[in-house]
Order: C-alpha cells, then structure tokens, then sequence
C-alpha cells in the first residue's frame, strides 16, 4: 500500500511540472478518453511511446512510476484471466469444461492489460508533476463555467484534490497499523478468505477512525485560518497560457492523429 503513486507529488523543474495546471487536465483527459478508442497493439505502442517522452521530459524516475503498477496487480491480472477465458471465439486453443481459451481472448486480454497499464501511469504523472494548490485551481478553472447553474466549482475543486491527496496518507497509515497489528500477534496473512476477511477488522476500524479524525483536524486548521471557500480569494500566481501550453496542445493534436491513424490501419 505504500507504493501507491497516485495522489503524489515529485518535485522537478522539468518542461511539464511548469506547464499550466488547466492544460495538463485537459490533456490526462484527452489522453485518457483516446486509449479507449485504440482497437490494435499498434495504436498501444504509440500511447506507450507517448508516455515514456512524457516521463523522460518530466524527469520522473521511471521505477518510481512504475512500481505504482503492483498496486493494481491483483486487479490487472482478474482482469486478464476474465478476458483470457470468458471473451467467446472461433480460434479455439484448447477448452476444459465450460472453460474456452480462444485467440480472440489471447487478443482481448492482451489490449485490456495495456489499457489498464497505460491508464494508471497516465494518470500518475498528472498528479506527480502538479501540486496540490495547482491541481485545485486548474479543476476551479474548468468548472468555472458552471457556476452560471450553481454548482460550488470551488468546492468540488477543493474536495477532489483533498481527496487525492490523501490517497498515499491513507496507505502508510494502514501499513503502520498492520504492522502494529502483526507486532501483537495478530495473523493477517494465514487462513481462508472468511479468516482474512474478519482479520482485516482491527486494521480497517483504526483506520476510519484515524481519517475521521485527520478530516477533522484538517477543517478545525480551515477554519482557524479563516477559510471561506473562494469568497474574497486571491492567488498569488495567477495562471496564464504560454507558449509551452500552445506547444503542449499541438503535440497532444499529433498524438490524437497517430492513434486515428493506427484506427484505419
């Protein structure tokens, strides 16, 4: 749980850290919204090679990037099982039961692997090279215009990125609570599922409690700062579109065409 990437922040002076929070949004969302449209392993190359410049420009070490991945690895791998034996195919490999290994599900297991791979470190880079306060203010610029119907941009703006924070303080929270656990005896990883299951009582009801409490600490260091939403607030650097964010949407405008491209092929 401690290797969690998502919801960290790695401090660089790279070419993307400096970008403007607004267009790395738009970006991870166009980015996102394009790998499920790819349809062939040559389009997941292009996607790939996307990502690594955009890693190798960030300056974020690779291995850490990736080690976010083992998070998600009991997920990635229920994933490719259900593909492997449930997609229905006429290439039939070998069948047992009512179990069937087709090449159509060799095929669709393989491109749900690397959509899965893709997504999540996609998604990491966004959150490693923007700051918290970058991050809230990019998501306040998009949903400005909705303020026009009522809906608290700032607000939702402000709870998301709390939220995403506290994604890895969560984590090493629960890691120092199972290691306290296991420091008195306890057995969390012995038994069968029903076992594991009920052992993961003393380690989830700690950790409720010690969120709630952050949460409250956290609103009683608002309050006392006297924090009112966007009421009557200034920032000290007001975001502004440069040639680099210009520069940013042309290479995101060649990347969609490559992937529409690798869609004909």
């Amino acid at each position: 749980m401690t290797r969690i990437v998502i919801g960290q922040y790695y401090p660089s002076n790279s070419v993307i850290h400096r970008l403007d929070p607004r267009i790395k949004l738009l970006g991870i969302m166009f980015y996102i919204t394009a790998l499920f449209f790819v349809t062939n392993f040559i389009g997941y190359g292009v996607a790939a090679v996307f990502l690594l410049v955009m890693v190798k420009i960030a300056k974020v070490p690779l291995l850490f990037l990736f080690r976010g991945l083992r998070t998600i690895l009991f997920i990635l791998c229920f994933a490719v099982i259900l593909n492997l034996f449930m997609t229905p195919g006429e290439n039939v490999i070998f069948a047992v039961g009512f179990l069937r290994l087709t090449m159509e599900g060799v095929y669709m297991a393989g491109q749900m692997a690397a959509r899965l791979v893709l997504l999540i470190t996609g998604s990491s880079i966004l959150t490693l090279t923007t700051s918290p306060i970058q991050l809230t203010d990019g998501v306040e610029a998009l949903l400005k215009p909705l303020k026009i119907i009522k809906v608290p941009a700032h607000d939702i703006a402000i709870m998301m990125t709390i939220a995403l924070r506290n994604i890895p303080t969560l984590a090493e929270e629960m890691d120092k609570i199972m290691k306290a656990q296991k420091a008195r005896g306890a057995d969390l990883d012995t038994g069968g599922l029903i076992k594991r299951a009920k052992s993961l009582l003393p380690i989830l009801i700690p950790l409720f409690v010690s969120a709630f409490k952050r949460a409250d600490e956290l609103a009683t260091a608002m309050e006392a700062r006297c924090y009112r939403g966007d009421m009557g607030r200034t920032r000290m650097k007001v975001m502004k579109i440069a040639k680099p964010d210009i520069l940013a949407l042309a290479v995101l405008a060649i990347y969609g065409t490559l992937l529409f491209l690798t869609r004909l092929l």
